[in-house]
């Protein structure tokens, strides 16, 4: 087992756990709700293969629905998100992705802070359109989606730039 994969499941761990004993308790006006378990799925290896992205991820959603006892939603939306994560690295980071060089210590705040907002707007909107799952509910399953997304969005970025940013 080398250092990068050792890191990761240090950071499974550790984002399914405050995912669960923290963020699964936190209900702010009745639809916002971070879910910061996601940034595992931003984070992880370019290198690394694609299915065993989509294999980890399914794997991490569902932990956080048995957790939570929302039956696949968070498995579904974590997938998803996994196999558009190609598409948002291509469109955030361009010639970086292309070239298989981002490494997200050193990338330009602007690239990595739209690469973290298009890839929570899709999973948050994925996640509550199948928790809902009434297109009756459709402005219901949008304020969710937004505002939980603003929350998540900054709590993310703030991890980020804690433990990913190299120390000058």
């Amino acid at each position: 087992m080398n250092n990068v994969t050792g890191i990761n499941i240090a950071r499974f761990i550790l984002l399914l756990l405050t995912q669960v004993v923290i963020c699964n308790q936190i209900n702010f006006l009745g639809y916002i709700n971070p879910y910061i378990y996601i940034i595992f799925i931003f984070l992880f290896p370019i290198r690394e293969e694609r299915l065993v992205l989509l294999l980890v991820s399914f794997l991490l959603g569902m932990f956080v629905d048995m957790f939570s006892d929302s039956g696949g939603v968070h498995a579904a939306a974590a997938v998803s998100l996994a196999y558009v994560r190609p598409i948002l690295l291509k469109s955030a980071f361009g010639m970086l992705y292309e070239h298989q060089s981002i490494k997200f210590s050193n990338t330009d705040m602007g690239s990595l802070i739209s690469y973290i907002s298009l890839g929570t707007l899709i999973h948050h909107l994925i996640l509550f359109s199948l928790e809902i799952f009434n297109i009756s509910n459709i402005l219901l399953i949008l304020q969710k989606t937004l505002f939980s997304s603003i929350f998540t969005i900054i709590l993310s970025v703030l991890i980020i730039i804690l433990f990913s940013r190299n120390k000058k």
